[in-house]
């Protein structure tokens, strides 16, 4: 049992007590810690969700136009097209700390800032079906970083919510009901010492009480003894 393994002193009292205090606080920190984290998780989730409705609309829209232009291209002259691309988009990666998560921030920009260079092809021989499919996905694209941003952000705080999860249980369930078992413990132990060496000193107070009376008892008796004789001997003529 835990209770055998603890010294019951009142050194180790104290400490246990700084202890339960201790935990009994960082009990409370990390619950409103998970709390709020929670709260930005569950955010974080309605806004990935809604990122994720628009991208899936985006890609949809351009695979539509990309089926009609296929259908009246020839692959040889899509892919020809294509082969090129001629907008070059440059990705800047930060972090950002929420709660002590670092999650990522990304930013992008492109080559030139002319919207309209994204066609890497002549328009003589292409359909405007494809000039609507790349201007899609370029128009997504916007919600394709932003959505990879919060979906790796609800994976990081997923993952430190779990953490805090088990680090509030165990204070909850283990190191704080042990620590209070243990104090429980020392306290009852001691109370016990208190009353033995109370029992004992009430002891040794009235074995010291008997020995004195008998003492004063023996004196008493010695000196009447002696009175006695005194007062019986015979007078000298």
């Amino acid at each position: 049992m835990a209770q055998a393994q603890v010294n019951p002193t009142r050194m180790e009292l104290t400490r246990l007590k700084k202890k339960l205090a201790t935990a009994v606080r960082g009990h409370k920190l990390l619950k409103d810690k998970r709390d709020e984290l929670m709260r930005q998780f569950l955010d974080l989730v309605k806004e990935n969700m809604a990122l994720r409705q628009e991208v899936e609309a985006g890609i949809k829209s351009a695979n539509v136009n990309f089926v009609i232009a296929k259908a009246g291209m020839s692959g040889q002259a899509l892919n020809a097209a294509l082969i090129a691309p001629k907008q070059e988009v440059y990705l800047e990666a930060e972090k950002k700390n929420v709660m002590s998560v670092d999650i990522p921030v990304f930013r992008y920009k492109t080559r030139t800032a002319d919207e309209n260079d994204i066609y890497p092809y002549g328009f003589a021989f292409t359909s405007s079906d494809l000039d609507g499919a790349v201007k899609s996905l370029q128009d997504v694209l916007p919600q394709m970083m932003k959505l990879a941003e919060t979906e790796k952000s609800c994976q990081l705080m997923a993952s430190e919510i779990e953490k805090t999860r088990r680090r509030v249980n165990a204070l909850e369930h283990v190191i704080i009901p042990e620590t209070q078992k243990n104090i429980k413990y020392i306290t009852m132990k001691l109370d016990e010492n208190e009353r033995a060496n109370t029992i004992r000193l009430m002891k040794v107070k009235d074995m010291l009480l008997k020995e004195a009376i008998e003492e004063k008892r023996e004196a008493d008796e010695r000196a009447i003894e002696a009175f006695g004789g005194r007062t019986g001997a015979p007078e000298e003529t």
